[in-house]
């Protein structure tokens, strides 16, 4: 915690002051009372609560002059906050290889629900938009508030032959920072079906522009979160796709679907060997200070997102509290003087 006007604190200086008051007017009380044939009989009077109890109202209103003076030094404090202005990208993996059944009913259905349920989950103010890959990237909605479009373009995944999550990264991050001078046209379509320097993806940025890159992670207003479960075979490299969005600040969440060790599957006359290319995904995160997950079931999936939903949705902040401080003196001094008066019939 810090705070703006630090030189205000001086003044707590007059606590300890004011218990050496209270201490005074109490010893001061002791001299000047009457003097009993028996003490006996007064402190059967009193009663052993009544000795403490009469110490409980001042020390609440000190606690609340504590909590005042704190409140006029305007601390800061980093809270967490829910996010005002949160845009989250959904990157995808349609490849034919999402129709491995290793995760009932298969892989793609339990994705396609999984992320349904998550995006019925966020904020109404999150905004949210798609892209789905396979050997390109295409965006299958732009960022909205409009779940029934998002469950749409969900339903409407086809699966393609192809896995080019670099280009997934690419093409959220042009959605994300549509000035970037990513070039759009180049992330899908048949000029995509080949590795590709990330560099020819930059031709369009206007050289009158400089770009300074962020901290990783730095970036609070969106996130991506990319799912696969395969291994890149075409397309840009997602780690170089990765450093893009780290010197943005932007966020990739990785989210590997299926077995680590692989399966064989067929889809239209021939077969492949697909398996989850964890170090890579793991790598994406850690460059861009995000975290990777690994979903080996549907239900796992769903955990997931549901890990994600709490996280993306707030943020910390560094933020005055001097408010809170000053309504818990304000409530510490009115439980004060409501005690006294109870039982004393006085304001101490």
């Amino acid at each position: 915690m810090v705070f703006l006007w630090p030189t205000l604190l001086w003044l707590l200086l007059a606590v300890p002051l004011l218990v050496l008051l209270y201490w005074w007017l109490l010893h001061r009380r002791k001299k000047t009372a009457l003097t009993y044939s028996s003490l006996s009989l007064v402190r059967e009077a009193v009663g052993p609560g009544q000795h403490l109890r009469r110490h409980i109202p001042p020390a609440l209103f000190l606690l609340a002059l504590v909590a005042l003076l704190l409140a006029a030094a305007r601390p800061l404090a980093v809270i967490t906050l829910p996010s005002q202005d949160q845009t989250i990208m959904l990157a995808m993996d349609v490849s034919g290889s999402m129709r491995a059944a290793d995760v009932e009913p298969d892989r793609i259905t339990a994705a396609q629900n999984a992320a349904k349920a998550f995006i019925a989950d966020l904020p109404r103010h999150v905004r949210v938009g798609i892209v789905a890959f396979a050997g390109s990237a295409q965006l299958a909605q732009l960022p909205t508030q409009s779940r029934e479009d998002l469950v749409k373009a969900i339903d409407s995944f086809q699966l393609q032959r192809g896995t080019a999550t670099g280009n997934g990264i690419m093409l959220s991050l042009a959605t994300i920072f549509p000035d970037a001078g990513i070039d759009i046209a180049a992330l899908g379509g048949r000029q995509a079906m080949r590795p590709r320097p990330i560099e020819e993806l930059g031709k369009q940025q206007d050289p009158a522009k400089t770009f300074t890159p962020v901290a990783p992670g730095s970036y609070n207003s969106a996130a991506i979160i990319m799912l696969t479960d395969g291994q890149r075979t075409t397309g840009v490299d997602p780690l170089e796709a990765a450093k893009w969005a780290a010197d943005r600040g932007v966020r990739v969440y990785t989210v590997g679907v299926g077995t680590v060790q692989g399966e064989t599957i067929g889809f239209e006359g021939w077969s492949m060997r697909v398996r989850l290319d964890e170090e890579t995904l793991k790598a994406v995160a850690a460059r861009t200070n995000a975290e990777y997950f690994h979903a080996a079931t549907a239900a796992d999936l769903k955990k997931v997102y549901e890990t994600l939903s709490s996280r993306l949705t707030v943020e910390k902040k560094e933020t005055e509290i001097s408010s809170l401080l000053a309504l818990l003196g304000a409530v510490l001094a009115l439980v004060a003087a409501g005690l006294s008066v109870w039982w004393y019939g006085r304001v101490m």
